[in-house]
């Protein structure tokens, strides 16, 4: 159900090499190397990590099964007065078919909703 995890550090460098020592056992290298570094086997890009203040709150996102539903959520979120951050659209800087859309919940998480597949 959960689609990936980022987190914030001071120390990118660091950061960078711990989680590359540290995930390559399980097949997981950089596969996007942009302002947030993704981590990845080949199948799944679902770590990453970037420059801030260390997280205090996570970011997160649950997997859709496909582009209506990630739109579905988005307007129930809308429709119950939560607070929306960033509306359904297609992200190409991750690979083309990455879709998602971003509410934030009470405690100001940034939860995302995001489906790979093609429309």
């Amino acid at each position: 159900m959960i689609d990936h995890l980022e987190l914030k550090t001071r120390q990118l460098d660091q950061c960078l090499r711990f989680y590359t020592d540290a995930l390559a056992p399980l097949g997981y290298s950089l596969r996007v190397d942009g302002p947030a570094k993704g981590f990845g086997d080949g199948t799944t890009l679902d770590f990453f990590i970037g420059e801030g203040e260390p997280s205090e709150a996570v970011h997160f996102a649950f997997a859709a099964p496909d582009r209506a539903m990630v739109d579905r959520i988005y307007e129930v979120g809308r429709a119950a007065g939560h607070r929306l951050d960033r509306a359904p659209a297609l992200a190409p800087h991750i690979h083309p078919n990455y879709y998602a859309g971003y509410l934030r919940d009470p405690d100001d998480r940034l939860i995302e909703f995001v489906c790979h597949k093609p429309e």
